[in-house]
């Protein structure tokens, strides 16, 4: 059932449009607001999938109604009729968020038409946000303990600027997930967010990997391939492990950083690249360029912004919400009921040493789930828990 709400002043047109609509199709719920004022309230209180809204109407004209409306809902597609003084005005409006506009009196056929795509057009914008929610609940980041609330907030103040991002902590922490949220939350979430492992790329290989090449460049060089900037160009990518990366191969993605631009190996051709670089590292890449290992004129364009992700020692409060979460989870993977840790259980688990961080974290917990009773209890703990 499709809600649709008409705003018109004049009495006859709303009655005939209500009337079309009503009639067209029995899935078509219509109501009716004989002004703006009403029109909002009506807006404000109830949820309408369509509002066609007049131009002209004293008391709160359609312009001030259609920002008014997306204020409030900016979901809803507003189509504006317009009188033949209006056109200006109405064409005005497509540039305020209207979705359309159809001039008086109304051509049924036209009438129609609009209303049909209108609906489906919200539809769709439904169905990807759903979408959206669901991907970005894969990489959710669970706690509310001071370090993750930071986290979060900075992730909120970044994500909407292209600004360069470093990410450090211990391995199994999680930081492919800020990666994710980055992303996720940024003007770039329509593009690709391409992962690199920079450690598990030997290290000849590794320029190939992220610049492409061209056939020949090398003995296994069979045809051209594109790398994984070419491939992010429009999005993000996310280097990491950083910090195992070639000294060669770091001078290339300094170039690339600077100048927007790579070159395949074994080609001297310029390909321009729109991408943003999300990297991340275990190491202290400070003393990595006391060592000689890391180029400091890299880190300097890498880390614009630092977010480090704390070790799970040191953020035992989320512990018990880190628990519900991944027992809910693997319930849902294995299609089995939910199993719950006793108190003492969860309380042992937080006083555990979590030297692999989440990661281990998740794995005890799959294991308790798995070998443990009904409920996970402390002696499940005991005697699972440090195998």
């Amino acid at each position: 059932m499709a809600k649709i709400l008409v705003i018109e002043d004049e009495a006859a047109i709303r009655r005939v449009l209500v009337k079309i609509l009503s009639e067209e199709n029995d899935a078509y719920e219509v109501d009716e607001a004989e002004d703006g004022l009403v029109g909002i309230e009506k807006i404000k209180n109830e949820d309408f999938d369509l509002v066609l809204c007049d131009i002209k109407m004293p008391k709160m004209d359609g312009v001030e109604v259609l920002e008014a409306a997306k204020k409030i809902k900016p979901e809803i597609p507003m189509v504006m009729i317009s009188g033949h003084g209006d056109l200006d005005t109405a064409v005005n409006t497509m540039r305020l968020g209207a979705f359309d506009y159809i001039s008086k009196p109304p051509d049924l056929n036209r009438l129609l038409n609009t209303v049909r795509i209108a609906l489906d057009t919200k539809v769709l914008v439904f169905e990807n946000k759903r979408l959206k929610k669901k991907v970005s609940k894969k990489y959710e980041m669970i706690g509310n303990s001071d370090a993750i609330s930071h986290i979060k907030d900075m992730i909120e103040k970044v994500s909407a600027t292209d600004a360069r991002v470093l990410i450090t902590g211990p391995n199994g922490t999680g930081k492919e997930l800020v990666a994710h949220w980055l992303h996720q939350k940024s003007d770039r979430s329509k593009g690709p967010l391409i992962e690199v492992n920079c450690a598990a790329i030997p290290s000849e290989l590794i320029e190939s990997e992220l610049f492409g090449h061209v056939k020949g460049a090398f003995t296994s060089a069979v045809k051209d391939r594109a790398g994984k900037f070419e491939a992010a160009n429009g999005g993000t990518i996310f280097l990491d492990e950083i910090g195992d990366m070639s000294l060669s191969a770091q001078a290339k993605v300094l170039r690339a950083l600077q100048e927007g631009r790579i070159q395949r190996v074994g080609n001297d051709r310029d390909i321009k690249v729109d991408v943003r670089v999300v990297s991340a590292t275990n190491k202290n890449l400070k003393k990595e360029i006391e060592e000689g290992r890391f180029r400091e004129d890299l880190y300097h364009r890498l880390a614009v912004i630092l977010i480090k992700v704390p070790a799970l020692n040191d953020r035992r409060d989320d512990i018990p919400l880190l628990i519900n979460h991944f027992t809910t989870k693997i319930s849902e993977e294995q299609g089995t009921a939910k199993k719950e840790f006793s108190a003492k259980a969860i309380k042992l688990l937080q006083d555990y040493d979590w030297t692999g961080n989440i990661r281990e974290l998740r794995n005890v917990v799959e294991r308790l789930i798995i070998l443990g009773e009904k409920e996970v209890s402390e002696n499940d703990v005991k005697l699972f828990a440090s195998k």
